[in-house]
C-alpha cells in the first residue's frame, strides 16, 4: 500500500516517476488564465487567516460544503472565519475521491509545511498552524506567487477597467513576476442582460465614443483593445453559453442594437444574431492583432434563482450545459478563416462529451507555421479532476497533438491554487509513463517524452502566446 500523498503521489510506474521528478517537478508556472485580483497583488495583501485564503470566493469549496448539508451561514454567511474553517474541515474528512481533498492537502504541504491530514479532529491544530505561518510579514500575496515559481499571470479584465493596478505592479521593480491583463468583453456581448444599456454608457464614458449603434460600439471596443495592447495584453477570453453562428446583415444588427437600447425585449433569434456579430467582430480584431482568443462555453449559469437573488453570481450555482449545436462552432471558425483572420484559438467546453467533437473539429483549421494553432484548452472547472484530466489528455493525444498542448491554468481566485499545476503534471507524467509501460511508446525515447513534459508544463505556453519569457 502506498503512503498517503507521498513524493510519488499519482505516479504509478518508474517511467512516470522519472518524467515527473527529472522533467516536470521544477518547471516554472505560467498562469495564462485566472481570476486573481491585480489589486491584491499590487497592494501585496496579507491574509489574516487561512479562511480568507481558502474559502473567500472559492465556490468549488462552497459547493462541497453544501453537499454535506452545511448551513449557508458557514459558507457565505456571517459566521466567524474560524467557524467556517472548522465546518470545511469537517467535510474534508469524508470528501473521499473529491479533487478538493487532494488540492487542499497539496496546499497544506507546500505553503504551510503541514504533512498531516485535515479532518474534524485536526481542524483546530491546522487552523492554528496555518494562521501562525500567515502572521509572518513576508507571507503575503506576492510571497505565495513567488513560492509557486510563477513567472507570469494573466488576470481577467473588463474593457472598461482602468488597469491601474497592472501599472503599479509593472512599475514596482521589487516584484519580477509579470502580471498582464486579459480582455474579457462579456458584458458587451450579453445584450439581453438587464445592465447592458447602463454598461454601454460606462463604455462610452471610458472610450470617449458616444455609443448609439453597433458600429459605434465596435469603434469604442477598438479604442479599448488598443489601450489593453499598450499594457501588454495579447490574450482574450470570452464566455458565451455556446459558440453560435446565426449571421445577419449589418442593417439587421443595427436594428437589434437600437431595439435593445430603447429598452425593448429581443427575441431569442435576435440575441443569437447579435452575439454572432459580436463574436465575429472580436475574432477578426483578435486575429488582426495576432492575439490568442480563448472561448469558454457549455455552462448553464445561476441555476438557483433564490440563491442568485440572495448572494449573486459565481457562488457555486452553475452547472454543465448538455445541449447546444456544436456544428455552429465550426461555422464560426470557418467564417473567420475565410477572411484569413482566424486567430490562434483555445476552445474549452464544460461538457466532457465534447472532447472528441472539439478535437476533430479543430484539426480542420490548423495550419503552418503554427503548432496546434487551434487547440482544446485544459480540463476546465468541473473537469479539472483526476478523471477529467486523464480523459482530456487521452482525447488530445489520440485525435490532435498532445505535444503542442499549452498546458494547465488555474482559472482561480486563490493565491494557493497553484498546486493544481503540480496535480496536473503528476497526472500528465503518469499518463505518458503508462504508454511506456504498456509498450505503446519506446523506453529509448524517454528524453523526447521528457521534452514533451517540459513543453506542456511551460514552454509551449511561452511560445504560443509569445510572452516575453525564456523557455526552460
Amino acid at each position: 500500500m502506498k503512503k498517503f500523498m507521498d513524493k510519488d503521489f499519482l505516479l504509478q510506474s518508474e517511467a512516470a516517476k522519472t518524467l515527473y521528478h527529472d522533467y516536470a517537478e521544477n518547471m516554472p508556472i505560467l498562469d495564462y488564465h485566472c481570476h486573481i485580483s491585480p489589486k491584491e497583488i499590487a497592494e501585496d495583501r496579507h491574509f489574516e487567516n487561512i479562511t480568507q485564503v481558502w474559502l473567500g470566493g472559492d465556490h468549488y469549496k462552497w459547493r462541497l460544503m453544501r453537499s454535506f448539508g452545511i448551513d449557508e451561514k458557514y459558507i457565505t454567511g456571517d459566521a466567524s472565519d474560524k467557524d467556517k474553517f472548522l465546518m470545511f474541515a469537517k467535510c474534508m474528512g469524508k470528501a473521499v475521491g473529491h479533487p478538493i481533498y487532494h488540492w487542499a492537502h497539496l496546499e497544506l504541504k507546500k505553503y504551510f509545511g503541514y504533512n498531516g491530514i485535515l479532518n474534524d479532529k485536526t481542524a483546530e491544530e491546522v487552523y492554528d498552524i496555518c494562521n501562525k505561518v500567515l502572521q509572518d510579514p513576508d507571507m503575503s500575496a506576492r510571497k505565495l506567487v513567488k513560492m509557486s515559481n510563477v513567472t507570469l499571470i494573466c488576470t481577467t479584465d473588463d474593457p472598461v477597467d482602468s488597469l491601474e493596478w497592472h501599472d503599479k505592479i509593472r512599475e514596482d521593480a521589487s516584484f519580477d513576476v509579470k502580471v498582464l491583463p486579459a480582455w474579457r468583453p462579456d458584458k458587451a456581448m450579453n445584450i439581453t442582460k438587464p445592465e447592458f444599456v447602463s454598461y454601454m454608457q460606462t463604455l462610452s464614458d471610458v472610450s470617449g465614443i458616444k455609443i448609439d449603434s453597433f458600429k459605434s460600439l465596435k469603434e469604442a471596443l477598438k479604442i479599448r483593445l488598443d489601450y489593453f495592447a499598450s499594457k501588454g495584453c495579447n490574450v482574450t477570453d470570452h464566455a458565451p453559453s455556446y459558440v453560435m453562428y446565426h449571421p445577419a446583415s449589418g442593417d439587421k444588427i443595427e436594428e437589434i442594437f437600437a431595439k435593445r437600447m430603447r429598452g425593448e425585449e429581443l427575441t431569442s433569434e435576435e440575441e443569437l444574431q447579435y452575439q454572432t456579430a459580436f463574436l465575429l467582430f472580436e475574432g477578426e480584431e483578435i486575429g488582426k492583432r495576432d492575439w490568442v482568443m480563448q472561448l469558454h462555453f457549455g455552462c448553464k449559469r445561476n441555476n438557483n434563482t433564490a440563491m442568485f437573488n440572495k448572494i449573486g453570481p459565481d457562488t457555486g450555482y452553475d452547472a454543465i450545459d448538455a445541449y447546444y449545436p456544436m456544428g455552429e462552432l465550426a461555422d464560426y471558425l470557418d467564417a473567420l478563416a475565410q477572411k484569413n483572420v482566424l486567430p490562434k484559438t483555445i476552445l474549452y467546453s464544460l461538457n466532457p462529451n465534447d472532447l472528441m467533437i472539439i478535437n476533430t473539429m479543430l484539426n480542420c483549421f490548423n495550419e503552418a507555421p503554427n503548432v496546434a494553432k487551434i487547440q482544446q484548452g485544459s480540463a476546465w472547472w468541473f473537469n479539472d479532476t483526476k478523471l477529467g484530466m486523464e480523459q482530456h489528455l487521452k482525447a488530445v493525444a489520440e485525435s490532435s497533438n498532445l505535444s503542442g498542448f499549452v498546458g494547465m491554468l488555474t482559472d482561480s481566485r486563490s493565491f494557493t491554487s497553484y498546486t493544481r499545476h503540480d496535480y496536473f503534471r503528476r497526472i500528465l507524467c503518469n499518463y505518458l509513463g503508462s504508454l511506456v509501460d504498456n509498450g505503446e511508446y519506446p523506453e529509448e525515447d524517454m528524453d523526447i517524452l521528457g521534452e514533451i513534459v517540459k513543453d506542456i508544463s511551460y514552454n509551449n505556453a511561452v511560445r504560443y502566446f509569445k510572452f516575453p519569457l525564456e523557455t526552460r
